[in-house]
C-alpha cells in the first residue's frame, strides 16, 4: 500500500517517519506547498516528494493529512473528490459548520478517519475497562508555549483531547451542561453529567508539560498519566490510626499493568487496517464533529 502524507510540519514528519517503518507500506510520497519543506522531510525518511496534490493522490492508496487547522476542510474535500481514503488530524475542521459540510461531500464507504491520537493511547482503553459509576472526573492539558500551534483555539488544540475522551469513552451519547471560563491560553472547563462533574483544564503557560486524568468513584481513586503511560486504583479499606497527633489513612494502591506503545503508530496501523478492509477507524468523522460541537459549547463561556 502506498501511503501520502500532505503536509510537512511536525505532525506531517511523524506521519512520514512511521509510514516507512510499517511493513504493510510499500511507498510513501509527501505533499507540501513549500517544496524545501516537503524535500527535507522526504530526505529524512526515504519518501518520494510529489509535486502537486494531484500527483500524490494518483498515486497514492490512503493520505493522512496534516495540514494546518483552516486547510482541512479544502483538502478533505478534494481528497474526497479523488476518492482516496484519508485520516484527518485534530480537529477535523475549523467550525461546526466546516465539519457538517464534510460530513455531506464524505462519499459512503470511504474509509475516513479523524486523528484524536489520545484515544490510541493503551491507559484510555485500560480506564476504560475499570471505570464504572464516576463520581468526578479531572482531566489536565498543560503545555509550554509553542510556536507551531496557528489557527487554532486552545480548546480545539489541547482540550479536544479530553473533550474526545469524555464524549466517547466516559459518558458516550450522555447530556451534558458546560460552564466555562478562561482565555486565549487558558481554559478551564466544568461538565455535569447525570450523577458526576468532569472538569477539564488547558493551558499554553505552563512551565511543565501535564497531560493527566483522575476518576474518583464511590470505592477507589483512578489516576492516570498519558505521557509515562501509567495507571493507578487507590482502594480504601478503611484503616486510620493516629500518628504524632496526626490522623493517617492507609490505602490500597494498584499499578495497572499497561503495554506501553507509540500512539501515533497504533492510530496509524488502525487506520491502514480500515483501509484494508479491517475493522472501522475508532474515530469516526461524526464523532469529530460531536467533539467541534462540545469545544464550540466551551468556547462560547470565554
Amino acid at each position: 500500500m502506498k501511503v501520502g502524507v500532505i503536509g510537512a510540519g511536525v505532525m506531517g514528519q511523524n506521519h512520514l517517519r512511521i509510514c516507512a517503518e510499517l511493513k504493510q507500506v510499500t511507498g510513501v510520497l509527501v505533499h507540501d506547498v513549500r517544496p524545501q519543506a516537503a524535500e527535507a522531510a522526504a530526505n529524512r525518511v526515504g519518501a518520494t516528494v510529489a509535486g502537486s496534490l494531484e500527483a500524490l493522490l494518483d498515486a497514492a492508496d490512503a493520505v493522512s493529512i496534516c495540514v494546518p487547522t483552516p486547510y482541512h476542510l479544502e483538502t478533505a474535500e478534494r481528497v474526497a473528490e479523488a476518492g482516496v481514503p484519508m485520516l484527518i488530524e485534530k480537529p477535523i475542521c475549523a467550525t461546526v459548520e466546516e465539519g457538517e459540510r464534510l460530513l455531506e461531500l464524505l462519499p459512503r464507504g470511504l474509509a475516513v478517519g479523524v486523528g484524536q491520537i489520545e484515544r490510541f493511547n493503551p491507559i484510555v482503553e485500560e480506564i476504560r475497562k475499570i471505570v464504572r459509576e464516576p463520581l468526578y472526573v479531572e482531566l489536565k492539558r498543560h503545555n509550554p508555549a509553542s510556536t507551531r500551534i496557528t489557527g487554532t483555539s486552545i480548546v480545539e488544540d489541547l482540550m479536544i483531547h479530553d473533550i474526545d475522551i469524555l464524549a466517547h469513552v466516559l459518558f458516550p451519547g450522555a447530556p451534558y451542561h458546560v460552564a466555562s471560563a478562561g482565555d486565549g491560553d487558558v481554559c478551564s472547563a466544568l461538565f455535569r453529567f447525570d450523577g458526576c462533574h468532569a472538569y477539564l483544564s488547558a493551558s499554553r503557560k505552563s512551565s511543565k508539560k501535564i497531560r493527566s486524568i483522575y476518576i474518583e468513584e464511590e470505592e477507589r481513586t483512578i489516576e492516570g498519566d498519558f505521557m509515562a503511560q501509567e495507571v493507578y486504583v487507590h482502594r480504601k479499606p478503611g484503616q486510620y490510626a493516629a500518628d504524632s497527633e496526626r490522623y493517617v489513612q492507609e490505602n490500597i494502591i494498584e499499578k495497572v499493568l499497561v503495554n506501553r506503545v507509540e500512539p501515533l503508530r497504533v492510530e496509524l496501523v488502525a487506520f491502514l487496517g480500515a483501509v484494508a478492509g479491517g475493522p472501522v477507524f475508532p474515530v469516526t468523522p461524526a464523532e469529530a464533529v460531536e467533539n467541534l460541537r462540545i469545544a464550540a459549547a466551551v468556547e462560547a463561556g470565554l
